[in-house]
C-alpha cells in the first residue's frame, strides 16, 4: 500500500477546491488533499471488504483502494459513464481513490464564504461533511478526506 507524507499547504493552493458531483450535490475537497484526477478504470475486487471499497486499481506501481463515495453516503448505487471519475487522495497517510458522479471544477472559496456545519440544524451528526461553502450558483459541501473512513477501516485500507 502506497503512503503518503503529510505536505505544507502551498500558498498558491489556499481556499482552493475541486468540486464534484454525486447524486444531485455539489462536495468540494480542498485542493491540497488531490493528488491527481483520472477516469474510471478495471478495477479487481477484493473479498470481504465493505460494500463501499470496489476493490483496487494499480497506478504506477502503486496499489490504490477505490472508495464509491455513492455507497459511502449512502446512496443509491448507479451504473458507471464517461463522466464517472477516480480523485486520488491522501487519507490519513494512504493514497484512496474516490469514485465520483462527475469532477466539476477547481474553485477559490474565500473564509468568509465558508460556515461550520455545526451552526445547521440537524448536521451534527454529518461525519463526512466538515464545512458548506457558498457561491454564486449556490451550495457546496466540503468533505474532510480524513473523516470518510474510521480507524479500523483505515487499518483496513493499510493492508491491502
Amino acid at each position: 500500500m502506497a503512503e503518503v507524507t503529510e505536505t505544507s499547504l502551498n500558498d498558491g493552493q489556499k481556499d482552493m477546491f475541486m468540486t464534484f458531483v454525486v447524486g444531485k450535490e455539489t462536495y468540494g475537497i480542498e485542493i491540497s488533499h488531490i493528488i491527481e484526477i483520472i477516469g474510471m478504470q478495471e478495477y479487481t475486487e477484493v473479498p470481504e471488504m465493505p460494500d463501499y471499497i470496489r476493490g483496487i486499481i494499480n497506478l504506477r506501481g502503486n496499489i490504490i483502494p477505490l472508495m464509491d463515495v455513492r455507497l459511502r453516503f449512502r446512496m443509491e448505487p448507479r451504473p458507471h459513464d464517461d463522466r464517472t471519475c477516480v480523485i486520488v487522495t491522501v487519507v490519513d497517510t494512504v493514497l484512496v481513490g474516490l469514485i465520483v458522479d462527475g469532477v466539476s471544477e477547481v474553485i477559490t472559496l474565500p473564509e468568509e464564504n465558508i460556515s461550520s456545519i455545526q451552526g445547521i440544524a440537524g448536521a451534527q451528526g454529518n461525519r463526512f461533511v466538515r464545512e458548506v461553502g457558498r457561491t454564486a450558483s449556490g451550495i457546496v459541501l466540503i468533505v474532510d478526506p480524513n473523516k470518510l473512513v474510521n480507524d479500523d477501516e483505515l487499518e483496513m485500507l493499510r493492508s491491502l
